[in-house]
């Protein structure tokens, strides 16, 4: 499988003191080559998608593509997640992906790294619908997962940050999964549920995070 890194940066989730961002999983890429015909799952995230800081196979979308298999859908997998990217990165070379691949389903899991970098959050909304726009453009279903900020951020930062996913999907008619770390990052004992940098969740939180998608996800493996 091909996996794609760049540095995650550390800081916007260490003040949360938990939650993070992704690393690439699965043999989709090759498994997408060499059966052309299946329906194709493209995963454009950050390092909460890119099993960053696990071993190889135990982040969500490694465990996505294996429930797959198990449920005898048809789907290949292809994570094209990397650390440390941002809603304007992912826009930036997702159509090369489309063009490329030519996915029936696109999961869009960008957006913590904009904040944690002070991007406007006009930005990340737009770079959002424009992603939506160009993967329905080429023909793909699209799932976008949410993300929430710590709450020193601001309360009314934190709602305008987490609603920004909720209304693009609404613009754009797509699936919305609103926090993907849901059941992880708000749980009572949080902490113990991430790795030793308090930033990216071990790999038990990573079944949690698949079953936070796939119920929105499900749907649109249906022809």
């Amino acid at each position: 499988m091909k996996t794609l890194r760049r540095r995650d940066c550390g800081a916007y989730f260490s003040a949360l003191t938990l939650a993070a961002v992704f690393t690439s999983t699965g043999s989709g890429l090759a498994q997408a080559t060499a059966a052309k015909t299946a329906p194709l799952l493209v995963v454009v995230g950050d390092s909460l998608s890119a099993e960053y800081g696990l071993s190889r196979g135990q982040g969500w979308v490694a465990l996505l593509e294996q429930r797959l298999r198990e449920q005898k859908h048809p789907h290949q997998v292809l994570n094209a997640s990397i650390s440390g990217d941002t809603t304007a990165g992912g826009r930036a070379r997702l159509g090369a992906l489309l063009q490329q691949h030519k996915p029936a389903i696109v999961i869009i899991e960008l957006g913590g790294n904009d904040a944690l970098r002070g991007l406007p959050l006009a930005s990340t909304r737009e770079n959002l619908l424009a992603m939506s726009q160009a993967a329905k453009a080429a023909g793909a279903k699209v799932l976008i997962a949410g993300m929430q900020v710590p709450p020193n951020y601001g309360a009314s930062y934190g709602r305008e940050f987490a609603g920004l996913f909720e209304q693009v999907a609404k613009a754009e008619k797509t699936a919305l999964v609103p926090f993907l770390l849901k059941g992880v990052a708000d749980r009572p004992d949080a902490m113990d549920w991430f790795q030793a940098d308090r930033i990216h969740p071990l790999a038990k939180a990573h079944p949690i995070m698949l079953d936070q998608v796939w119920p929105a996800l499900q749907p649109l493996l249906k022809n």
